[in-house]
């Protein structure tokens, strides 16, 4: 079977038009490679360029961002090397989502806390790989328990009014990647959407403004999206996440490869109020490490 090579990131980034404030966190970005030292998994979807850490920290300093999650990428399989060696090169600046499967230890996820990790992922939405295994996610459950890590969720929108009753009752802060994976053009009404709200409104549930690109249809500034955004932001303001996704993985076609400046753009107009960006930005990440 032939792996597909998706695209790799704009080459050079585009800042936004407006100042992030200090302290600012990129809460969802990879770092791939380079695949000399940290080899993809084999039966990954698709097989992107290098994304190396050098790469990643230029975006950040062009974006105005002093903080962030690298968080693990399936294409990686289940190797959390890159993401604890672009921890340890950060200098502080960097925290780490990992992935876990069934030979997870509870000592293992110790010497992982001390590296850097605060997160574990499981990722199982379809188009990008992976399944959920409930004997596996229960096992990691245990490994956690006690070091105070979120639970973080990719899936499929569709899956949303069935996966909500598990989630609700997830004994541990979740947070939900990319809006939910909803799809706007579907409208507000639709079950995923009532689905999301209904987990917002708990206060262990966290959802990152990510993704944007990935679920609108009429591209940036994604005004397709904004709706969803704002409902959000009614709901959950304090527990709202933003992250980049560079370098936007699983992408074929150029016209739809987002900038990350313009993904940041995007929020802002998702939320027109500088003091809940910088809730977004700033205190919200902290708060979930427990930073606050």
């Amino acid at each position: 079977m032939t792996i597909p090579d998706c695209l790799g990131a704009p080459a050079s980034t585009r800042p936004p038009s407006w100042t992030l404030p200090k302290g600012a966190w990129d809460t969802h970005f990879h770092v791939l490679g380079p695949q000399s030292r940290f080899l993809y998994a084999p039966n990954r979807k698709y097989t992107p360029p290098d994304a190396p850490l050098d790469a990643c920290m230029r975006m950040h300093d062009v974006l105005g961002i002093e903080r962030g999650f690298v968080v693990h990428a399936n294409t990686h399989g289940f190797d959390n090397s890159v993401d604890l060696d672009a921890v340890a090169q950060s200098a502080g600046r960097y925290l780490a989502v990992v992935r876990l499967d069934a030979s997870a230890t509870p000592a293992a996820c110790k010497a992982l806390h001390q590296a850097g990790a605060r997160g574990v992922r499981f990722a199982f939405n379809p188009q990008h790989g992976g399944e959920l295994d409930l004997k596996v996610f229960d096992h990691v459950m245990r490994c956690i328990d006690g070091l105070g890590w979120f639970v973080e969720l990719h899936f499929a929108g569709s899956a949303l009014p069935h996966l909500r009753p598990w989630i609700a009752n997830i004994p541990a802060p979740v947070v939900i990647d990319h809006f939910g994976r909803i799809a706007p053009g579907l409208g507000m009404d639709q079950a995923p959407v009532r689905a999301l709200l209904d987990l917002a409104a708990h206060r262990h549930i966290w959802i990152k403004l990510t993704g944007a690109d990935r679920i609108s249809r009429l591209g940036p500034p994604y005004a397709d999206v904004q709706p969803i955004a704002q409902r959000l932001v009614e709901v959950a303001a304090d527990r709202l996440l933003w992250g980049s996704d560079w370098p936007h993985t699983g992408y074929f076609d150029p016209q739809r490869m987002p900038h990350a400046g313009g993904l940041l753009d995007a929020l802002c107009t998702f939320v027109p109020q500088a003091d809940l960006r910088d809730r977004i930005l700033v205190d919200n990440p902290l708060r979930l490490i427990g930073a606050t």
